[in-house]
């Protein structure tokens, strides 16, 4: 697989990643045995870069990779691993957001015995905490890697101007960002940012949970997957006409001979060298068609098919509803 660098002084990683959000519940039941195989089907590909946080199953993803790890001895040279904290509960059990040292520190400490590691390559603030400034944010976690707790810190969802004042106070490997065909304000600013700052842009949700592939989540399954069926894009109406539309993306990929969710990764791995996506999936045969995209090389004119049939805006529906945009910095 190409490479590509996670940072401006950061190790060089598989130009894609892997989110493991997939080894929790989120979009449907799995188990270790099974998050195992997409971990070995992983380092078959070719990819070297896990991306996880404490929350993501309260603890499970981070589990089963640190479970795989001791299983499999000499795995961890295998892998860049990044988590993420600062989502919590507060007193009255509302979720909210702590940037605080105390915080960031206790809850890493929690994810490298989940992992049983020592130090994470990239340690990310999950969400910004208004409470603290910018700076304030990055010098807590830069006080991390001064510890050896972590080989470099990240930023999520975040805007283009808290970056730059948070690169003031500790250098910035990474900002992570939902970013894809059905989610583009990322190009209004973050990703030239992130470019001009030699910053990796960590792509979430890169196959549009599940839009951009041959094999959409199917409507009867949505009332079974909590945040998704609060989502404004799988809701109807909006859910059959960004059915609808998508068909045609799916009509082109193979028209291309590449599954649909390659196609997709390709489209965000020519938004620039510095651009990082990581698909999550339960199952090897999705990973292997998100893992097509870095073999593509689009032309212009494969580009220009792609925008004619999903143009800027196509999608139906916010990404995500009033209650999932607390935390989120919108910025344009």
């Amino acid at each position: 697989m190409q490479k590509r660098k996670l940072g401006a002084d950061g190790p060089e990683i598989g130009a894609v990643g892997y989110g493991a959000m997939s080894f929790s519940d989120m979009y449907g039941p799995t188990n270790e045995a099974e998050s195992h195989a997409v971990l070995d089907a992983c380092r078959a590909l070719g990819v070297t870069h896990l991306d996880t946080a404490n929350v993501y199953g309260m603890g499970k993803s981070e589990s089963a990779i640190g479970s795989y790890l001791r299983a499999n001895p000499g795995a961890r040279d295998d892998f860049v691993i990044a988590t993420k904290a600062t989502i919590t509960r507060d007193a009255e059990g509302n979720r909210c957001f702590d940037n605080s040292a105390a915080h960031l520190e206790r809850e890493l400490d929690g994810s490298l015995k989940r992992l049983g590691l020592d130090c994470v390559d990239l340690f990310y603030a999950h969400r910004r905490d208004p409470r603290f400034t910018p700076e304030e944010t990055a010098a807590n976690l830069g006080r991390l890697v001064e510890k050896g707790k972590t080989r470099a810190i990240g930023l999520s969802e975040v805007a283009p101007a808290t970056l730059r004042r948070a690169m003031k106070a500790f250098p910035i490997a990474a900002v992570q960002s939902e970013y894809s065909l059905s989610t583009r304000f990322p190009d209004l600013g973050l990703v030239q940012t992130c470019a001009e700052l030699g910053v990796a842009m960590v792509a979430f949700s890169p196959v549009g949970r599940s839009l951009l592939t041959d094999n959409p989540i199917p409507a009867e399954r949505i009332p079974q997957l909590p945040f998704l069926a609060g989502n404004p894009r799988f809701m109807e109406p909006n859910l059959s006409e960004n059915m609808a539309i998508t068909a045609a993306f799916r009509a082109l990929a193979a028209e291309m001979g590449t599954p649909a969710a390659g196609l997709a990764i390709a489209w965000l791995l020519s938004r620039g060298p510095h651009v990082i996506p990581i698909p999550g999936t339960r199952s090897v045969a999705h990973l292997r068609d998100c893992m097509a995209g870095a073999a593509l090389n689009l032309s212009p004119d494969d580009l220009a098919r792609i925008e004619a049939v999903l143009p800027v805006g196509w999608a139906h529906g916010d990404r995500y509803s009033e209650e999932q945009w607390i935390g989120p910095e919108r910025y344009c």
